[in-house]
């Protein structure tokens, strides 16, 4: 049995079209706009108004969209479109796969895998406006200052809608119509099942069209009605780049507005770019060109950017990030990261810790106040609390062919450019002088150095690298210091 639901019968997304304009070996619903691709905007959209079923057709490169679909909703049928062309064949077939399950009854939303913007509550509004009125189908239509190219609307005296006139089949008077169809429909099931089965192909493209279901509807004595909208970015779709970038820099401009409303401080909109996959705390502060991706989360009070790239990225209370580039790392609370900051996956940072400028970690947990300044990489390393790592620290993790891993105490202090040949242990508070190459354990309170002794090879330069500009002036010096008369005894006085 399908189970009760509170929204419509079923939602068909179709999501056929080869997208051709696109000039990409990736399918149209594919691409990406705010952290998703365009049909999981269109899968987010049907699931908000808790459809009984979710149907989506499917034709261009069948298993690659078929294999993104089941990973963004299990729970939806996949229907394949046949060799007959055109939207109300698409209708058809996901008609005909759900009967097979269970009968549909009730409402059935028809809408595309294109239209990133659509919102569950204007799908919302469609379905109880369709319901309360009785209607046997209510189509989603939009206001254009411009509607050139689109179907426009043809009302009757009582309002009802009459039929769709394309653009190239409409009078002058009809073009001065703003109000055009989008495509989008809810449909009684069985005034839609009955009608399918009488629409034919018999026109210049050789296709069914969905829009036939209207007149067909209309010569039952069914009603049918519309919903206006005037926002036209919920009913956009995207046929090329051009249009896909549009639609995701509207799609931007309205998440941006949404988290300053919700509390968040954005200093530079116009540089900001936020998925509608992010979550941010009130009171977080969003500085200019800072760009937040996939599931990163900031909480309240932290401080993000400037010119700040991160992907699934964890901020905490407080923390400050500047000029970084991250994914899949986790901040603490108060801590510090950048400028000039590389974090790559697995960096654990923990709270009031540090990794400061030009620095790269690695699959590397950090302790709570520890700080690696600046100038080293961190990578398969555990280092614990309170820790303070020296300028031009690394972890040497690679032999060639395995990765090993660098454990480094709480309370250690490393004196500038140690090098940490992995695998070896620091014990607590452990310390190392500068230059140290610490390739044995270290116990915990030891002192760890490596020092060559200091051999000057007086003339080298001069023998070696003669007629250069540095041989010039050691000569120069060499002379000069030749002249140098003897101090007299007074003198030393």
């Amino acid at each position: 049995m399908i189970p009760e639901n509170t929204g419509p019968a079923a939602v068909i997304v179709l999501a056929a079209g080869a997208g051709t304009r696109m000039k990409s070996r990736t399918p149209k619903i594919l691409h990406e706009i705010g952290g998703r691709s365009m049909v999981g905007h269109a899968l987010l959209a049907a699931r908000s108004i808790n459809p009984g079923r979710l149907a989506l057709v499917v034709r261009h490169e069948r298993d690659l969209v078929a294999r993104h679909l089941n990973e963004l909703d299990p729970e939806a049928l996949i229907v394949d479109q046949d060799d007959v062309p055109g939207t109300g064949r698409a209708v058809e077939v996901a008609v005909q796969a759900l009967d097979a399950q269970e009968k549909l009854a009730g409402t059935v939303v028809v809408t595309y895998g294109d239209v990133p913007l659509l919102t569950g509550s204007l799908l919302a509004d469609l379905v109880a406006t369709h319901e309360r009125e009785a209607n046997a189908v209510t189509v989603l239509t939009a206001l254009l200052d411009d509607a050139t190219g689109y179907g426009r609307i043809l009302r009757g005296d009582d309002s009802s809608v009459t039929g769709i006139r394309e653009h190239k089949d409409a009078t002058e008077t009809e073009r001065l119509i703003r109000e055009v169809n989008s495509g989008i429909y809810a449909f009684d099931a069985d005034v839609l099942r009955d009608a399918l089965v009488h629409i034919t192909t018999d026109n210049s493209q050789g296709e069914k069209y969905l829009t036939d279901v209207l007149g067909l509807a209309r010569q039952s004595g069914g009603r049918v009605a519309a919903v206006v909208t005037e926002d036209r970015w919920q009913v956009e779709g995207a046929n090329d780049r051009v249009q896909l970038s549009a639609l995701g820099a509207e799609l931007n401009r309205r998440t941006v507005e949404a988290w300053m409303r919700a509390g968040v401080t954005v200093v530079d909109p116009a540089t900001t770019w936020i998925d509608s996959t992010v979550a941010l705390d009130e009171d977080v502060r969003i500085l200019p060109n800072t760009q937040l991706h996939g599931a990163t989360t900031v909480a309240r009070d932290a401080v993000v950017g400037p010119d700040s790239t991160l992907t699934d990225v964890r901020i905490g209370e407080g923390a400050k990030v500047t000029r970084t580039h991250g994914s899949g790392a986790v901040i603490g609370a108060d801590a510090a990261v950048g400028p000039f900051t590389y974090l790559r996956p697995g960096t654990v940072l923990g709270d009031t810790g540090k990794i400061g400028a030009f620095y790269e970690t690695k699959n590397v947990t950090i302790g709570r106040g520890s700080k690696l300044s600046h100038l080293g990489y961190a990578g398969d390393a555990e280092i614990g609390e309170d820790t303070n790592i020296g300028c031009g620290n690394i972890t040497a993790n690679y032999d060639g062919e395995k990765k090993h891993r660098t454990v480094i105490g709480s309370g250690v202090r490393t004196g500038s450019n140690t090098v940490f040949v992995a695998p070896v242990t620091v014990g607590d508070g452990a310390y190392s002088g500068a230059g140290a190459v610490i390739r044995k354990d270290v116990p915990a309170g030891a002192l760890v150095v490596s020092v060559a002794a200091q051999r000057n090879d007086e003339g080298w330069v001069v023998a070696n690298r003669p007629g250069s500009r540095s041989a010039e002036l050691a000569q120069a010096a060499a002379s000069d210091s030749s002249h140098t008369p003897a101090s007299t005894e007074e003198d030393q006085r």
